[in-house]
């Protein structure tokens, strides 16, 4: 074993020095596909808990999913152990119940403080007590860790979350991942990437757990289409609004794919709708206008976009060509009566005019002309050309659109998170990331803050297709200058302050409080191509439902998101403190707070379990490779160090060619 170690580790070495000083790539442009691997050593002499049985309940009520997911394990082995199991769920999703069941007995988690909760399961473990501890290590990857579990102990784990499901070109879109794929880090301080780390079974290797599903969908509208592109679905209609889905697959052990559902409703109008939820301190509300499906091109108001583009020296080559390439597209494609501008940064701002301009001939090649002319150099301060952009003079009566164009190197992210909300009332924010390892965290943030998604473009294969379908999703405004005015109803904490336009693929959606009694009327108006628009809802229309209880947990999970700059490293302590309250308070799983369960009775009073580390299945169609192997590694290195080895020989003695090193 020693041996082996220590070969691994010099043929390791000695493959990334030879790879370095052949590509130069440990210098100047780090590759971090080189070595996509990581080992997770099991110890077969460890008894298993395999996760047995995995039962999902879905009820989707208009734009709200509460699921409810049950999983019940089993150790099979002859003494006591310990698991850690790592297991996904949606980016969107509001983790608030646990439970555990050991045989008969239910013990309901309790929220606490991450540090509290953690101490309280270590102590419980090392007592002899059973025990589970639920933790968000990413906001989509949760380590359930279980202490103490006896032999032949089956253990019942039930999670209740919610999340917002946003319709994306019309189609609404439930996920319910199955399986956390592996996992590649090579930053030496990458804490999470550490955690998220787990043995997997072999490529092709059929799960253990049985996966069963059931989905009620009632949207409210008449389904036009439902899809399951994963799984087959059985669908059965209770109207053209309910649709009640069991998968339709003899085959249980589905668990290497996830549960993707996807729908369609009917509409030629916009549409607005109201959920309301009463409780005992508090009543919630969720007002959403939905756009019509179809757009006719009479209906949309003229447009005006500034297209705010880095160049700086990171964006050098393929970055900034693709940049070129996108603008050149969205903006040769705008009507005679759009209007555009363009704003380049790096360490300072660029504006092609103070004015906007008509998107004519002559000046479309103006634009062009100027972005040719970039090279890419200096540093990358966006915030400041964002305010530049906000501030320069606009047409009355337009939908004004921000486009970011970047690969998203910079700091101080959440100024700029917080400025995009409080301008959302100027300009529409889109982000367009364009690079082969963007700053994800501010390309996503930015269309969080935005009310939007993020499109990226990783590489100049795909640069085209993704161009095409962000200029699809941000071309149709169909309302402008949007409010909503609540009158007679007594409304508080509400959320977002400033709305942006409507568009085609983007609904808006407001969240808060309300008290007092149920009367009054929201008011949606705004511009449409067409003039002036507007629409009012009767709030004694929407009745308290106890279905949806939801909302309160969705307020809180908004909130949370913003007091985070949506997923931030260096959230600052006040923010950390309220973010903490917040989990408490509203029973949510958080960075900071934590669900701990504990069985009071003591079952191993020596306290000398065996740890696990539960082994997940590979995704559907992914190779050993993705996780590697003692044997893979060691030919790996051979290979490369066959190849290596006269390449180094060569640029030693300096020769050019095989028949050069031959001829010395």
């Amino acid at each position: 074993m020693a041996f082996r170690k220590c070969f691994l580790t010099f043929g390791l070495f000695f493959t990334f020095f030879a790879f370095g000083s052949v590509n130069g790539l440990a210098q100047s442009n780090p590759d971090k596909t080189l070595s996509p691997y990581f080992y997770v050593q099991g110890d077969p002499r460890v008894d298993s808990l395999p996760l047995k049985d995995t039962r999902v309940d879905v009820a989707i009520s208009g734009v709200i999913a509460d699921v409810r997911v049950v999983q019940t394990y089993l150790n099979q082995g002859s003494r006591p152990i310990n698991a850690l199991y790592v297991f996904p769920a949606s980016t969107r999703a509001a983790v608030y119940g646990m439970r555990m069941r050991i045989r008969d007995e239910i013990i309901t988690a309790k929220i606490k403080e991450r540090e509290v909760a953690k101490q309280e399961f270590e102590a419980a473990k090392k007592e002899g007590k059973s025990a589970s501890l639920l933790e968000q290590d990413r906001p989509n990857v949760f380590t359930m860790n279980l202490a103490n579990i006896m032999p032949q102990d089956q253990i019942e784990i039930e999670l209740r979350y919610t999340e917002l499901l946003i319709p994306i070109d019309g189609v609404y879109e439930f996920v319910y991942p199955t399986v956390v794929g592996p996992r590649y880090s090579s930053e030496q301080g990458d804490t999470e990437g550490k955690r998220v780390k787990t043995a997997h079974l072999h490529e092709g290797q059929q799960p253990t757990s049985a996966l069963h599903i059931s989905t009620r969908v009632s949207a409210g509208l008449p389904i036009r289409e439902i899809s399951c592109p994963l799984h087959q679905i059985s669908p059965e209609w209770a109207s053209p609004n309910v649709a009640q889905l069991t998968l339709d697959d003899p085959d249980p052990y589905q668990g290497d794919r996830d549960f993707i559902l996807r729908y369609r409703l009917s509409g030629e109008q916009i549409k607005t709708g109201l959920l309301l939820f009463q409780g005992e301190n508090e009543n919630f509300f969720l007002y959403m206008a939905q756009p019509p499906e179809r757009v006719k091109i009479d209906e949309i108001p003229p447009r005006e976009y500034i297209f705010v583009v880095d160049v700086s020296g990171s964006m050098e080559g393929f970055p900034l060509n693709t940049a070129k390439q996108l603008l050149q597209e969205l903006i040769g494609n705008l009507r005679p009566n759009d209007y555009f501008n363009v704003v380049l940064f790096s360490g300072d701002s660029t504006v092609l005019s103070e004015h906007p301009l008509q998107a004519n001939r002559d000046n479309i090649a103006r634009a062009i002309d100027l972005l040719d002319q970039q090279r890419g150099s200096g540093g990358t301060e966006l915030l400041e050309a964002m305010k530049r952009a906000v501030e320069l003079p606009h047409e009355n009566g337009m939908s004004r659109s921000l486009i970011v164009v970047t690969d998203g190197y910079i700091s101080a992210e959440k100024g700029v998170f917080d400025y995009i909300r409080e301008n959302l009332g100027h300009a529409n924010i889109f982000s367009f990331g364009i690079g082969s390892s963007v700053n994800r965290y501010l390309i996503e943030g930015v269309a969080k803050a935005g009310m939007g998604e993020p499109f990226v473009v990783t590489n100049e294969a795909e640069a085209a297709s993704i161009a095409s379908r962000f200029r699809d999703y941000i071309e149709n405004p169909v309302l402008t200058q949007v409010k909503v005015r609540i009158n007679g109803f007594d409304t508080y904490d509400v959320q977002p302050v400033n709305l942006p336009d409507l568009f085609a693929r983007r609904p808006i959606i407001l969240y808060g409080k309300w008290r007092g009694p149920i009367t009054g009327a929201f008011e949606l108006t705004g511009q449409t191509g067409n003039g002036d628009y507007s629409s009012i809802l009767d709030v004694q229309s929407a009745q308290p439902d106890e279905g949806n209880r939801a909302i309160r947990y969705l307020w809180a999970r908004s909130r949370i998101d913003e007091l985070s700059g949506y997923g931030a490293s260096n959230t600052d302590d006040a923010s950390i403190k309220e973010i903490t309250s917040i989990g408490l308070k509203y029973n949510l799983l958080t960075p900071y707070t934590s669900f701990i369960a504990v069985r009071e009775k003591i079952v191993n009073p020596q306290g000398d379990a065996a740890d696990v580390n539960q082994p997940l299945p590979l995704p559907l169609g992914v190779s050993d490779m993705a996780v590697g192997s003692e044997p893979e590694l060691i030919w790996m290195i051979l290979l490369a160090a066959a190849f290596a080895i006269p390449v180094l020989v060569r640029r030693r003695v300096g020769v050019n060619s095989f028949s050069d090193m031959a001829a010395k």
